[in-house]
């Protein structure tokens, strides 16, 4: 499997709200091995911040165009990700946890921050700093800012109207765009960073209870207060070592703007704060008692993704119009006969699963809308024929075995764009993950081919169709192609996304125990590339490993 190629940094020790934009967001993964939201009320009474517990093992990404990179002591997730966010009946989860940190400069937010998402021990957890969010500065701003003159301590500072609908957005479980600032120059760079969606979402800012829009949408909130003195001198050691900025600068800004800002603006926001934390993250009572809370608010808000639920919810119903079933003639039955046979070698499963998969795509294609259109002959005469209304059509795999479908589509599609989705589950949340992500630009202006070989639970699909949604693809646009599907698997696509087009060669009736089709193909993609699981998962049919 080809991954990113991000690269990344051993984390630094972490400081006020003034980190660097490339820092403003991260996601916690869990490596104790029991990330189910069941078993938290249990688990509540532990005291997870005490000194002497290691802290995860996590770095940021430093890629422009990839979002963070994660690692834990078990595995490196290369991109932001998170379950679909669908429930059995097709219907969103509960809003995101939202918790608000608020605190002069310098006073240790973002250390707080950190300390939290390492406590929770939750997977799909999101840090957004304000600092992402100051104003683009016209000239005579940049002119001020470079001579230390610009109060970016103000309220006035920041894009209110765009971090309000950032965190809404993100609060509903939606992906949004970041735009990443840069505090050398002082303007955002042109790449924006893509977040999605999370459990808990953590906001840290100096003015993060100034706005009484951003004060609706913080679940929990939290005054971080720390002494003037040890403010100062974090300020004064962050923007020299980070900012290249010089001491008598630093001194001139701070009792100018910063410190009657603080006095102003921030102090009195206090009163807003549900707790305050003296001593920043140094205060461990204070901290555990803040994540005992988000877990009991976790447990009642149950966002943990149900596969079970999903197996039996659509037990009975009949099919969906949106499906589309090739018809089963004697020619497809008996390229079925022969890749469902567990003794068939592997280079006749090769060549019938091919030869089946350009038959799916050239259906598949019949669905896309046309318009007419006239053309001359070489004769001189006039043709009235047909054309694809829309731009152009862009195929995306469900690593790994959806891979396999590229070469078919290529042979019949000329010149077309590809991109790859890499999906996998927790073994301990059973909650898809996504792992890593390639999509063409302006792809939400396409028709989207969507392969995977063979869908049972549907849960990859749920997932990948969420993905083009969060790149703006509209949902009719999108097309689920699979040889082999599940009636569990259709019912799970088709009740979450009604509008997406679901075209396969046959569609089995039942899922066993362990979520694979029966009678079914088996592992798909082992028995294609010729590998053989691990003693201890296997692979799905859809590519994902229970």
């Amino acid at each position: 499997m080809e991954t990113t190629s991000s690269e990344s940094k051993a984390e630094e020790p972490p400081t006020d709200g003034g980190m660097e934009a490339d820092r403003a967001m991260s996601r916690s993964d869990s490596e104790s091995g029991d990330d189910s939201l069941d078993g938290l009320s249990n688990r509540v009474p532990r005291c997870p911040l005490t000194p002497s517990l290691s802290p995860q093992k996590r770095t940021t990404s430093q890629s422009k165009t990839e979002p963070p990179l994660l690692r834990t002591d078990k595995r490196t997730i290369y991109t932001a990700g998170r379950p679909p966010w669908y429930n059995v009946t097709g219907t969103t989860f509960k809003e995101a946890f939202v918790i608000g940190l608020c605190g002069g400069s310098a006073s240790g937010k973002t250390t707080v921050a950190n300390k939290i998402i390492e406590a929770l021990d939750v997977p799909w957890v999101v840090l957004l700093s304000m600092d992402s969010f100051y104003k683009v500065l016209n000239k005579e701003e940049q002119e001020l800012a470079a001579k230390n003159e610009y109060n970016f301590d103000h309220p006035d500072a920041f894009d209110f109207e765009l971090l309000v609908t950032v965190l809404r957005k993100l609060k509903k479980g939606k992906s949004i765009k970041v735009p990443v600032y840069d505090f050398t120059s002082h303007c955002r760079r042109k790449e924006w960073k893509t977040v999605y969606g999370a459990n808990v979402v953590i906001f840290e800012g100096i003015l993060a209870f100034a706005n009484k829009e951003l004060l609706k949408l913080l679940d929990m909130k939290v005054f971080v207060d720390t002494d003037s003195d040890i403010r100062l001198i974090r300020r004064l050691k962050r923007d020299i070592s980070q900012r290249g900025r010089d001491i008598s600068g630093i001194i001139k800004q701070y009792n100018k703007f910063v410190k009657p800002a603080f006095e102003q603006y921030i102090e009195p926001t206090v009163q807003s704060a549900d707790i305050v934390v003296p001593r920043g993250g140094e205060n461990f009572v204070a901290l555990d008692l803040i994540v005992q809370h988000v877990h009991s608010q976790l447990e009642k808000r149950k966002l943990r993704w149900d596969i079970s639920a999903l197996a039996s919810a659509h037990q009975g119903q009949p099919l969906p119009k949106t499906l589309s079933v090739m018809e089963s003639t004697p020619q497809v039955r008996g390229m079925h006969t022969i890749i469902r046979n567990k003794e068939t070698n592997r280079d006749e499963f090769i060549f019938y699963s091919k030869r089946l998969m350009r038959l799916l795509i050239e259906h598949a294609l019949s669905f896309l809308p046309l318009k007419p259109v006239s053309v001359e002959t070489p004769q001189g005469g006039v043709y009235d024929g047909k054309r694809l209304s829309g731009k152009r059509i862009t195929g995306v795999s469900i690593l790994r075995a959806g891979e396999t479908m590229e070469q078919a589509l290529m042979a019949v599609c000329k010149d077309i764009r590809l991109g790859k989705i890499l999906i996998q589950t927790n073994h301990d949340t059973g909650e898809p993950e996504l792992h890593y992500l390639r999509l063409p630009k302006d792809i939400s202006e396409d028709y989207v081919i969507l392969m995977d070989s063979t869908v049972s639970t549907g849960a990859a699909a749920l997932m990948a169709v969420r993905v083009l949604l969060d790149h703006d693809v509209a949902e009719d646009k999108i097309f689920l192609l699979s040889l082999l599907m599940a009636e569990m698997g259709v019912h799970s696509v088709a009740y979450a996304f009604p509008k997406v087009r679901i075209i396969t060669t046959a569609v089995d009736k039942e899922v066993n125990d362990q979520f694979h089709i029966i009678p079914g193909i088996g592992n798909f993609g082992d028995r294609y590339f010729g590998t053989d699981a691990p003693s201890d998962w296997c692979e799905s049919d859809e590519g994902m490993d229970f």
